[in-house]
């Protein structure tokens, strides 16, 4: 063990890991349950140790508590716009067995502009929103997949949706005009 990993570990021990038990249940008392506790401490830990790395914390507690916040905030507003998006996104409705020729066409041009939408993201944005939205896999699956944090795959999720859900708007104008 390196003396900077022993420190490092010593100093975890003693200013973070005493206030975890505090930490859950304030995080359990002002967000939804659905938020997952374990992922929100972990990604603090991880930044908070990164950041000690560079630069001493004076106050730890308060560092923890800020950090575990912001964390969670950003996990909620992006678990809000994703859900909000892909509900627009599921509005589609791909397939249908009782549509008329015109119907049938108007679905699979919307069928190749989703694909094209999805096709032109960012490669690891593209790999995620597909392993999710085509393979049906959680965010915590992918996560462990591609070894990547979950607020990463959160994030490019979120990401994901918005630009699909913007080339799919964009693409009504442009019919539009």
């Amino acid at each position: 063990m390196t003396p900077e990993y022993s420190e490092q570990s010593l100093w975890f021990s003693e200013n973070l890991l005493p206030h975890e038990a505090m930490l859950r249940g304030w995080l359990r008392s002002r967000f939804p349950a659905g938020l997952d506790m374990d992922d929100v401490i972990q990604e603090s830990y991880l930044r908070i140790l990164r950041h000690h790395k560079e630069k001493p914390i004076k106050a730890p507690k308060a560092f923890l508590f800020a950090t575990a916040r912001n964390i969670a905030l950003n996990m909620e507003r992006a678990a809000n716009v994703r859900g909000e998006r892909l509900a627009q996104i599921q509005d589609l409705e791909i397939l249908d067995d009782g549509w008329s020729v015109q119907e049938t066409v108007a679905r699979n041009q919307e069928l190749e502009a989703l694909t094209e939408a999805i096709q032109a993201l960012p490669n690891k944005c593209r790999q995620i929103f597909t392993l999710c939205k085509v393979y049906g896999m959680t965010p915590k699956e992918i996560s462990g997949e591609l070894n990547l944090s979950l607020p990463t795959i959160y994030r490019q999720l979120s990401i994901g949706v918005d630009k699909c859900g913007d080339f799919m708007q964009n693409l009504g104008h442009r019919e539009l005009s």
